[in-house]
């Protein structure tokens, strides 16, 4: 549920791009990317900073490890790593790209939100119990209030999904649908 949203809140929107949308997920991509549209609008409206991350796999240290053995990242096509056409970005976006689960594995991230005395964030994004969860626990480890908007993060694994919204989540901050938070947030500001 959803109670409050800090006054100086980002939305903060988890690989988001061509590459990352092909893979099949649990809900339908065209919902997820429709509810973060609705957010990139309700913050800009707001005025709010919005991070756009997305993910560079071929630069992770990752494909270094034994798990991974089979799985290296070498190269994609260039439109790969694009963001979705639905996700409107302009110039004052703050773009960050990301080498690993976490996008605080990237500074500059925690560097542009103190700047601009950012408290809370809120969390959109593919993929639930990867990229979401993993910068969700980074999150939360550098002292920002999180919100998470549920109907607007997808997974490839139904069960790993649920287990990341309904257990590991609320221990770190809010869940809530997407109208609630824009409600929220409208009433704010």
């Amino acid at each position: 549920m959803i109670t409050s949203i800090d006054k100086k809140t980002a939305l903060v929107l988890i690989d988001l791009q061509k590459g990352i949308l092909q893979f099949p997920v649990a809900k339908p991509v065209n919902e997820i990317l429709e509810k973060a549209a609705a957010l990139v609008s309700a913050f800009r409206k707001a005025n709010l900073p919005v991070v756009v991350v997305n993910v560079d796999p071929t630069k992770s240290l990752l494909n270094n490890l034994r798990t991974n053995a089979n799985a290296k990242f070498t190269s994609f096509p260039s439109e790969w790593f694009e963001i979705a056409p639905e996700i409107k970005t302009i110039e004052g976006d703050i773009f960050i790209t990301k080498n690993a689960w976490n996008a605080f594995t990237n500074p500059n991230l925690d560097v542009e939100l103190k700047k601009r005395g950012i408290t809370g964030i809120v969390l959109a994004g593919i993929s639930t119990s990867v990229g979401v969860e993993g910068t969700a626990r980074a999150a939360s480890e550098h002292g920002y209030n999180i919100t998470f908007a549920e109907d607007a993060i997808a997974d490839t694994n139904i069960d790993a999904h649920e287990h990341s919204v309904k257990l590991i989540f609320p221990r770190l901050g809010e869940v809530g649908e997407t109208d609630k938070i824009i409600e929220v947030l409208a009433a704010h500001m």
